[in-house]
């Protein structure tokens, strides 16, 4: 089966489940082509080695990445992050036609909706079957982070969306969640295959505790509460300062702040301002480093804005926390908190409440040792055993299968 991933952001940016996926695709005996953009996200500037140009190919993992023209961006402004996302739907329409080889399916990655555009495109030009993957909502996400509010811009999305969702044969989600509310669009259920993201167990597994990297950080004898990941308005990390704000009495804990995003430099004057000693930030870091990373916490933070969208969102960092083994707070609900809830891999609190989220942690650091790691052990067990990559790609290769049929 010759196979054309449409997406706009591909490895090296942070985007490993997506370069998983279709090097497993390529192992399980397929041909795979990637259409993607120039590495830019999450900064908004353009890796080291890359400059925009009329097109670009390369082989990443055996695959065969071919790259079109964008506005690199990944700012605050709405404006700017439209374009963004425009110039690689434009680019990817008009130059994509002439670039990739002819595929047997087109299978689109959503966010963002906009690749909605080539992918229908690609697929009525090759006369061959169109699938997606919905990794968030559109334009709920939009709405729930603040990048749009016209409620004529919404609803004309919303149109838009269920229109693509009506021409597409298969259509891959990530929760029940997200199932139920393409069903209350009116999608049909048959064709909605709920399949949850994994992680690459070997890549991230549990480590030896690595004391000169702890001595380097600064995290060497404290309590660290880490939370690794993008740092927007959907996270709502800024709930961390206000818990750390409580957790002074304690000086042994601190928030532990990995990663970059719209939201950082906002974060780290707040925390400048409030004199918040006990949180610190480490920027963003090479995945190559990150189990390494987050073998130094003592309990790994998630925290997603109380909104009705995210109450059917699983963040994928939950699977990588489960993989190294590290007991997890998770400030969701839903979907989310339900995982973390069924495998027993650590505790829960509402979103968005600082005073739930330092009880939390008061009580996890007056746990022992041994009743933290049975948390990180239960939670490693899950991601080997439900969140198993070959697993799970084997289902979606299925799923193109018997629609490319």
């Amino acid at each position: 089966m010759r196979i054309l991933l449409l997406t706009q952001w591909y490895p090296p940016e942070p985007q490993k489940w997506r370069s998983d996926l279709s090097e497993m695709l390529q192992a399980l005996g397929h041909d795979v082509t990637v259409l993607t953009g120039f590495p830019n996200y999450p900064s908004g500037n353009l890796y080291p080695g890359y400059r925009v140009r009329a097109w670009q190919r390369e082989t990443i993992g055996g695959v065969r990445i071919i790259r079109v023209p964008l506005y690199p961006d990944h700012s605050t402004s709405s404006l700017k992050r439209s374009v963004n996302y425009l110039s690689f739907t434009a680019a990817a329409s008009v130059l994509g036609p002439f670039l990739i080889p002819r595929p047997d399916i087109v299978y689109v990655f959503s966010p963002p909706l906009t690749l909605a555009c080539p992918g229908w495109l690609l697929s009525r030009l090759f006369r061959v079957p169109l699938a997606c993957e919905i990794q968030d909502m559109w334009p709920e996400t939009l709405e729930a982070t603040g990048m749009l509010h016209n409620r004529r811009i919404l609803r004309g999305m919303d149109r838009f969306g269920n229109w693509f969702y009506r021409r597409c044969r298969a259509i891959r989600v990530i929760s029940p969640g997200f199932r139920r509310n393409l069903i209350g669009k009116g999608v049909a259920a048959e064709k909605i295959h709920c399949i949850p993201n994994w992680v690459d167990t070997e890549f991230y597994h549990p480590r030896e505790y690595d004391r000169d990297l702890a001595e380097e950080l600064q995290l060497a004898g404290r309590f660290n509460v880490m939370y690794a990941g993008t740092i927007g308005r959907a996270q709502g990390i800024e709930v961390a300062l206000d818990a750390a704000e409580l957790l002074r009495d304690l000086p042994d804990v601190q928030f532990v702040l990995v990663g970059d995003g719209t939201d950082l430099a906002a974060l780290q004057e707040a925390a400048r301002e409030r004199g918040l000693t006990n949180v610190k930030f480490l920027g963003r870091h090479p995945e190559s480093l990150m189990s390494r990373l987050l073998s130094l916490a003592d309990v790994l933070l998630v925290h997603l804005r109380d909104e009705p969208l995210f109450r059917i969102t699983i963040p994928h960092k939950i699977y990588t926390y489960m993989a190294v083994g590290k007991p997890i707070l998770a400030a969701v609900e839903g979907d989310a908190a339900a995982t973390i809830e069924a495998s027993r891999a650590g505790w829960t609190c509402p979103p968005g409440r600082a005073e739930a989220m330092a009880a939390a942690v008061r009580r996890l650091r007056a746990l022992s040792p041994d009743e933290r790691n049975a948390m990180g052990q239960n939670g490693r067990r899950t991601a080997c055993e439900t969140f198993h990559r070959e697993t799970l790609v084997r289902q979606i290769a299925e799923m193109l299968k018997s629609v490319a049929a």
